[in-house]
């Protein structure tokens, strides 16, 4: 069979899976962002503006920014602080770099630094445990068809004075 792999599962499936277990589209923005501000500084020199320093930090941002980019597939479970560098970094591209590769690697860079810092792993649910059911899902009756509804919690009630010790006790001392 074409496209299979070991135990039936397609080459999509998993390829699908190992994607959806990283935060995948946010490190290739990222690493997209810090390629096109890498490009940028390359550019032919009539084309290249002068702002800020040119030097090392021209081609360090960029450079890290696409490290950070890959990092945050390869090593998912330190995503919060590549995804915390990649977005300080695209920001300031914006002075060493070319503003940021004119816009559009400073907006890569950015829009993938908050996917991957907004990006959390699925949980896989416990063995044995139940499926989860929609909320709006459960039902206020019992599904055997009982008219009475499902138990709540009990209302809360507040104990008052035991009887016959009405006027006795004031603020918390005892009268007797």
């Amino acid at each position: 069979m074409a496209g299979t792999g070991r135990g039936g599962a397609t080459r999509g499936g998993r390829w699908r899976a190992w994607r959806r277990s990283r935060p995948f589209w946010g490190g290739l923005l990222v690493a997209l962002g810090g390629a096109e501000i890498l490009v940028t500084l390359r550019a032919p020199l009539p084309v290249i503006l002068h702002i800020g320093p040119q030097g090392l930090a021209g081609y360090l941002v960029p450079v890290i920014l696409l490290l950070c980019g890959v990092l945050l597939v390869a090593h998912p479970p330190q995503r919060l602080f590549y995804a915390l560098v990649s977005l300080v970094l695209a920001l300031v591209s914006w002075l060493t770099s070319n503003l940021g590769g004119f816009f559009v690697g400073l907006l890569l860079a950015l829009v993938g630094g908050c996917l991957a810092f907004a990006w959390t792993p699925a949980k896989k649910p416990r063995p044995g445990a139940a499926p989860a059911t929609h909320p709006a899902a459960a039902t206020a009756v019992d599904p055997v068809g009982d008219p009475e509804p499902l138990a709540g919690p009990e209302p809360l009630t507040v104990p008052g004075p035991a009887p016959g010790t009405a006027g006795r006790h004031w603020r918390g001392v005892d009268q007797s």
